[in-house]
């Protein structure tokens, strides 16, 4: 579905105040474009819902690392979660502070944690035990004291696909709820982590927000069980996961509201509540723009050839993910027609979409892939030697490049 900064003016698409074909006139396709209105109005819903409620709101630098976008976040007062040195170093070339930042994931090393605790960043996310020794004797090597949070698996089913599921026993994130509190008492222990901080994620792309708010009530009752155990929990962090609508049908839980009831359900506790929002803040800002390069019929089969493909956007091969698919000028004297869109990689899983209604296209015509601003281009891949996309921000009636699109010389350019 289009994002809230998306509307046709005289059939034509536009992106807040700009037509999107000025953009390809100038750029070419494929070419990704985001709106920094859309992402900032979705940040400020999430903070404004907090009221007096103490909090950081740390987005998810995974769904989408373009510099000019963590810039942005961070002028406005984001704190981020990254779960690798690299996006902690993205993070701070765009001019976050390392004191807002949380560091999540599973296989931490040990050259990463060091980079973390030299730039005293805010805590780290601990998934297991042995991780905790390891950060304790560098913290110790260093000669610092850094937070710790252990993210608890509440083992919850989140109504989602397997892939971006979480919170189970059977997944590879977290430690299991009932060794939560034996963990903690061994952290007490150590003498260079302070274990103030207690953290889950179940999963992402929830359209309900039911099982975020049960895990939410277990790490209420696990607050309180490790507070009369001596540790001294100040904040908890509930991850991110709220959805947005890639289809019709698809209706994304309305951010306040949810943040409303969270607060209101911890009120009582005395806690600094974090969040980690990534697509629900940049989701639907992005389109992924690309060319009909060749329309083609196979038996009864009909295919759209068009120049971006599974390096570019891989959700629709990697989940079977669903994006919709308009064109940019409208022509609805043409009628639609039932198409496989595809690109040009050499794989049969290289498809956009399939069995999909879409507009009657000719070659030559333009098309916007909606809702690419969350695992999109940080997806993207140099496969068959294919060059990746630019992409552009559009705020107002302005936009500007924020990524060069890659050259052939950018492809060879670390070869030896």
């Amino acid at each position: 579905m289009l994002g809230e900064s998306y509307i046709y003016r005289d059939r034509t698409l536009y992106c807040e105040s700009v037509a999107l074909d000025d953009i390809v006139s100038r750029l070419g396709t494929p070419c990704y474009v985001y709106s920094a209105g859309s992402i900032l109005g979705r940040f400020n819903a999430y903070h404004s819902a907090f009221d007096a409620t103490p909090h950081m709101i740390c987005y998810a630098v995974k769904a989408n690392s373009n510099l000019e976008i963590l810039r942005l976040l961070a002028e406005a007062g984001s704190g981020f979660d990254i779960v690798s040195g690299g996006e902690l170093y993205r993070v701070m070339k765009a001019g976050g502070s390392p004191s807002k930042v949380v560091f999540s994931g599973v296989g931490k090393t040990a050259e990463e944690i060091a980079y973390a605790i030299d730039n005293d960043i805010h805590c780290f996310n601990c998934e297991s035990a042995s991780e905790l020794v390891l950060i304790d004797s560098i913290a110790a090597r260093h000669r610092n004291r850094v937070r710790v949070a252990f993210r608890v698996n509440p083992d919850i089913e989140a109504k989602t696909h397997p892939y971006i599921s979480t919170g189970l026993r059977e997944h590879k994130f977290g430690i299991d709820f009932e060794e939560a509190e034996a963990v903690y008492q061994r952290a007490l222990s150590f003498s260079h982590v302070v274990p103030e901080s207690l953290s889950c994620h179940i999963g992402s792309q929830l359209l309900d927000t039911g099982p975020i708010l049960e895990a939410l009530d277990k790490m209420l009752d696990l607050v309180d069980r490790l507070r009369a155990g001596g540790v001294p929990i100040k904040t908890l962090d509930l991850g991110g996961g709220l959805g947005v609508a890639y289809q019709d049908g698809d209706v994304a839980p309305p951010i306040p509201d949810f943040i409303r009831e969270m607060c209101r359900r911890a009120a009582t506790r005395n806690l600094e509540v974090h969040i980690e929002p990534g697509r629900s803040i940049v989701g639907a800002s992005g389109v992924l723009l690309t060319r009909v390069l060749y329309r083609k019929r196979t038996g009864e089969k009909e295919f759209v050839v068009v120049d971006a493909a599974m390096n570019d956007l891989l959700r629709p091969a990697l989940y079977k993910a669903h994006h919709s698919i308009v064109p940019l000028r409208e022509a609805p004297e043409r009628g639609a027609i039932v198409a496989d869109v595809v690109g040009p990689v050499c794989e049969t899983g290289d498809f956009l979409a399939r069995d999909r209604s879409i507009a009657n296209l000719l070659p030559g015509d333009l098309l916007a892939i909606c809702t690419t601003g969350a695992y999109g281009f940080v997806l993207a891949s140099n496969y068959n030697s294919r060059l990746r996309p630019p992409e552009v921000l559009v705020d107002g009636a302005g936009w500007r490049i924020i990524r060069a699109r890659e050259t052939y010389g950018d492809l060879i350019q670390e070869e030896i």
